[in-house]
């Protein structure tokens, strides 16, 4: 079993910035990719950043050149580097580790962006 832990997340104004880390730990052998996703009530979970073991990280249009994503392979850790947030950036965000064809979700955690 791996488990994934974010960091808390917070509240922040409109324009500032925020880092989001997400560990995985436990029956870990070799992770793929790493990723958050995000989520508000009544609206699906959607994809925010994505970093692969090899090759380039995606980002969803709306957070592209605000936010980059980045990992430590050997912590097994995942970072989320937001600046320039956005009140529509408001939402709980997830952790998602990928190893071996199996995807483990970390518990999400709350950002606020608010004046």
């Amino acid at each position: 079993q791996v488990q994934v832990v974010e960091s808390r997340g917070g509240l922040v104004q409109p324009g500032g910035s925020l880092r989001l880390s997400c560990a995985a730990s436990g029956n870990i052998s070799r992770i793929n990719t790493m990723g958050w996703y995000r989520q508000v009530p009544g609206e699906q979970r959607e994809l925010v950043a994505l970093s692969p073991f090899i090759g380039s990280s995606n980002y969803a249009e709306s957070v592209k050149g605000r936010f980059t994503i980045s990992r430590d392979n050997a912590k097994n850790t995942v970072y989320l580097q937001m600046n320039s947030l956005k009140p529509e950036d408001t939402a709980v965000y997830y952790c998602k580790v990928s190893q071996r064809g199996i995807s483990y979700w970390g518990q999400g955690t709350q950002v606020t962006v608010s004046s």
